[in-house]
């Protein structure tokens, strides 16, 4: 926390002096944020860097803004430490509870019980982003004023926080889990029904239906299964997390065999015309393909284990009372109106209401449907949209710059410090891109979706359902990183080879 304090002030005051300075000579374009990148006539300026260097010399502020934004990513990696100090200090608490009547002790114990809370909140990584939009939303109302800072805010859309937040509380309820586990259960059966066939099965037909139900959907109800017939079997630690990385990076490229259902995709399709067929010829058999690769890899690297999990005892599910199937088709429907409504976010939550209301008329079919988890997701998301509008000053150049296999490459290593629906967004928007250019920077976007829970917009509601599974400290950024990379290398070569 410390170091996180002095980051942000050095940050903060690092840019302070150019910004108050250029505040002096500023006006029109210089008070509005983002600036637009036709205003900084820089299209004879050759050379990344160079290019680079002037635009912060001409709008200074995009250093800071960008500065904040690698704090957050910062944060985000020290997210696990901070969270294991809450609990140190939880834990302090309950080894040493305050005698009554002792004042002092008493307003000790509160500082303590105050900090151990704080600390929660900052190793929550679905609040990491929200936290560092404080002093971003501040600074630019300092330095642009309170009206662009409205405007801003005002200007960026957020259908895609409000669409993950309503589908993954649909996902989660009970007639949808239980209809998708009695789907897979046929498919895991082909394999004895042991852990290995649910865990192969999960893995390999939960993240392609993300295609039909969308990605979110499908991280949601592939986590909810792999958390009930996987994970409560207490594998090692190594295999927890590859099969949280194989997770990610599997439900990033099962939606591209629609335009519709992967969020990098829906960003660009409209744009650059790639419909069903485009998808389906272009990227979907090549995502099929590269799925069945990095599941046979994994799955024979941990053969062994996978295998002993299946003489543990009490590894069915509990038994659940058997659902009309007309709630199941009516949950169904409330998907496919979501789906159908994703880009009108006034349907989309009028239709939330009415299936929060079909749930409550019908609770003794469902479950306490867990808003929390959703709602922190839609938080991350919204906070990530917010910061990610200040950063096209850099990644467009950066784009625009490269080859086709460099594009690829660097696509995949921006997505894992950025949700890589922004980034096939910024790509839309340089000119005069090649077919072989975009088709690249997509590649790149949906290959590199599961190395870091920032880079693809499900991830966060994976790692919000599996987390318990994985101690107090959480999920570790770096092993995350790892146990993706493998598969990231087999989706990316599906991708460009088999052209």
């Amino acid at each position: 926390m410390i170091f996180l304090r002095r980051l942000t002030l050095v940050v903060f005051f690092v840019c302070l002096a150019s910004a108050v300075s250029h505040a002096a000579e500023s006006s029109g374009e210089d008070l509005v944020f983002p600036r637009s990148l036709d205003s900084y006539n820089d299209a004879s300026v050759a050379g990344l860097g160079a290019k680079l260097l002037h635009r912060a010399r001409t709008e200074p502020f995009n250093v800071l803004a960008t500065l904040l934004f690698l704090g957050a990513i910062v944060h985000t990696f020290l997210a696990s430490r901070i969270m294991a100090l809450s609990h140190r200090y939880q834990h302090l608490l309950e080894r040493h509870p305050a005698p009554p009547g002792d004042e002092a002790t008493l307003v000790r114990h509160d500082r303590l019980r105050f900090r151990a809370q704080m600390l929660h909140f900052a190793g929550e990584v679905e609040a990491v982003f929200g936290l560092w939009l404080v002093p971003l939303l501040v600074a630019v109302a300092i330095f642009k004023g309170w009206d662009a800072m409205r405007q801003y805010v005002a200007s960026v859309s957020f259908v895609e926080p409000v669409f993950v937040t309503v589908i993954m509380a649909i996902a989660a309820s009970r007639p949808v889990l239980v209809f998708a586990e009695g789907c897979m259960s046929k498919v895991a059966a082909l394999g004895g029904g042991s852990p290995a066939a649910w865990w192969l099965t999960i893995l390999t037909v939960g993240p392609l239906l993300g295609s039909f139900i969308t990605e979110p959907a499908a991280m949601t109800i592939c986590a909810l299964l792999l958390s009930r017939r996987f994970y409560a079997l207490n594998p090692s630690r190594r295999l927890c997390y590859a099969t949280l990385g194989l997770l990610f990076v599997n439900v990033s490229v099962g939606g591209t065999l629609s335009h519709f259902a992967a969020p990098p995709v829906v960003m660009i399709a409209g744009k650059w015309g790639w419909g069903l067929s485009y998808m389906l010829l272009n990227f979907g058999w090549k995502a099929v393909l590269g799925v069945l690769a990095a599941n046979a890899l994994y799955y024979f690297a941990f053969a062994r284990e996978l295998r002993s999990l299946s003489q543990l005892p009490n590894e069915s599910a509990k038994s659940e009372a058997p659902l009309p199937w007309r709630i199941v088709a009516v949950h169904l429907l409330f998907i496919a109106w979501t789906v159908l409504t994703v880009h009108y976010t006034a349907l989309v939550v009028l239709g939330f209401l009415f299936f929060l209301a079909f749930v409550e008329a019908t609770e003794r079919h469902q479950e306490t449907i867990n808003l929390r988890a959703p709602l922190l997701v839609g938080f991350f998301l919204a906070a990530l949209v917010i910061h990610g509008g200040g950063q096209g000053w850099w990644i467009g150049p950066v784009l625009r710059g490269l080859g086709e296999w460099p594009l690829m490459i660097g696509a995949t290593l921006l997505t894992a410090v950025n949700d890589n629906a922004a980034i096939t967004y910024l790509a839309s928007l340089v000119p005069d891109f090649s077919e072989a250019l975009r088709y690249a920077v997509v590649a790149g976007a949906v290959a590199g979706g599961g190395l870091t829970v920032i880079a693809n917009a499900p991830n966060p509601a994976g790692q919000s359902i599996l987390q318990k599974h994985f101690g107090e400290e959480g999920v570790s950024p770096l092993k995350l990183f790892l146990a993706a990379l493998a598969p990231t290398l087999i989706l990316g070569a599906a991708f460009m080879l088999f052209r």
